[in-house]
């Protein structure tokens, strides 16, 4: 482990050494190790071009008079997103450096602040008029979001998904966005915030509410239809929406449709699996049914909630540009899925778990799954003789199935099916059964 490490110090301190032309390093998501904060001091003493700087996802600290010499000599700065291990305070004093940014991830924003430290900051955020995207926060508590007044005005994304603001607090904030096109918040939030976001961000365009805790499987807290009804009524543009919610309603999403209706991403996420219209006690076939005869251009798709095959009939009869399904804990029998397989061109990539979804489900799709980019199906009635039926008829199609210690031996758990002109991968793990 410490000689791979070395190895990663080593080959990133030969990148940064060997660009000399370098105007952007963005390593989010491709580096995580703590490779040290040396790699910073690399940079050749004049170095002025660098535009954008990311190491928002690597752990450890790095060695901020380094990275603050960095900043100031590189005057067209636009992007800056750094780790958890940069404070208020040295956020602060590399702002000032850096008065053009239009994109910033933050450091921590937990640290007690003395008066003048919080007037600096406060003045710093302020003289960034030319923000456009703010993430980061990390450890963020609502005392915090008042720094930020000053540089709200051109911000058209903003990402909260690491800070649990209360609605009280969110609410005085986003009365500082109203050019906000992106929103990416948790739910502690409450119906009470995202009441705010529709008051206050009229060109809201897409809207993102994750779970604070997913596995609280009481769902006391969060978010319900009356939240997204209120974004709907304030946010005729919506067309992106991920939604993690504890209860909804088939005329509340009616309602939402008839408001916003260009949606071409839906995602509707009840937090309880089979979960009926808490109100009538029936299924939730009509909601979706409204979202896919009303949106006839949307290209993803996410149920949730007691659904019955007709879901999947209206999917199949009105979704044609659908490209990506998501289903979980639905439908009445193999007829569901097999209305998709025959109702949707355009699709290419469906996940399906928890469903009775069997044999006779799986095969339906055998033409339909060479033009897809991939099939996902996991805790469904699907057998090991139905998948190598389906690998024995389509021969450039890669069957997988993923075994666990003690299932059954006949019931394929995990099945994954994609397209693939080459052989079998030879680095399948010994659980992963290839047909």
């Amino acid at each position: 482990m410490e000689a791979n490490k070395m190895a990663l110090k080593k080959d990133m301190l030969d990148y940064v050494a060997s660009m000399r032309n370098l105007t952007e390093i963005n390593i989010q998501d491709s580096i995580t190790e703590d490779v040290g904060g040396g790699w910073l001091s690399c940079f050749p003493e004049n170095f002025s071009l660098l535009e954008i700087l990311n190491f928002s996802s690597l752990n450890g600290d790095v060695n901020f008079d380094d990275l603050e010499r960095l900043v100031s000599q590189c005057k067209l700065f636009r992007v800056l997103k750094v780790n958890e291990s940069i404070t208020l305070d040295e956020l602060q004093r590399l702002l000032v450096h850096a008065p053009r940014l239009t994109e910033l991830g933050t450091g921590s924003f937990l640290q007690e602040l003395t008066p003048r430290q919080y007037e600096d900051i406060e003045t710093a955020f302020c003289n960034c008029r030319n923000l456009q995207v703010l993430l980061g926060l990390w450890e963020a508590t609502s005392v915090y979001l008042p720094l930020l007044y000053g540089a709200c005005a051109s911000l058209t994304f903003l990402n909260l998904r690491v800070v649990p603001p209360q609605s009280g607090e969110f609410a005085k904030f986003l009365a500082h966005c109203h050019n906000l096109r992106c929103l990416w918040v948790i739910d502690t939030v409450e119906d009470k915030g995202l009441e705010a976001v529709g008051l206050s961000c009229p060109l809201l365009e897409e809207l993102r509410v994750y779970p604070a805790d997913p596995y609280d499987r009481d769902h006391r807290d969060g978010v319900t239809e009356l939240g997204f009804l209120s974004v709907s009524r304030g946010c005729p543009k919506l067309h992106y929406v991920l939604y993690f919610c504890r209860r909804m309603t088939n005329a509340a999403v009616v309602t939402i449709v008839q408001n916003c209706p260009n949606f071409t991403h839906f995602r509707l996420c009840i937090m309880t699996p089979g979960q009926p219209d808490y109100l009538t006690n029936e299924p939730m076939d009509e909601a979706f049914g409204a979202v896919v005869k009303t949106f006839t251009k949307i290209k993803r798709l996410s149920v949730s909630g007691l659904l019955t095959d007709l879901t999947f009939e209206y999917i199949g009869k009105y979704a044609k540009d659908l490209e990506t399904l998501s289903v979980a804990f639905a439908g009445s029998s193999d007829w569901g899925m097999q209305c998709i397989m025959e109702g949707c061109p355009k699709l290419r990539k469906l996940e399906i778990r928890d469903c009775p979804f069997g044999d006779a489900a799986l095969l339906s799709g055998r033409e339909k799954y060479e033009m897809m980019r991939s099939l996902w199906m996991s805790a469904c009635s699907v057998t090991m003789k139905g998948c190598k039926l389906l690998a024995s008829e389509s021969p450039r199609l890669k069957v997988e199935v993923i075994r666990e210690e003690g299932g059954e031996e006949d019931h394929a758990l995990k099945v994954y099916v994609y397209r693939s002109v080459a052989g079998p991968r030879k680095d399948a793990p010994p659980f992963v059964l290839t047909l």
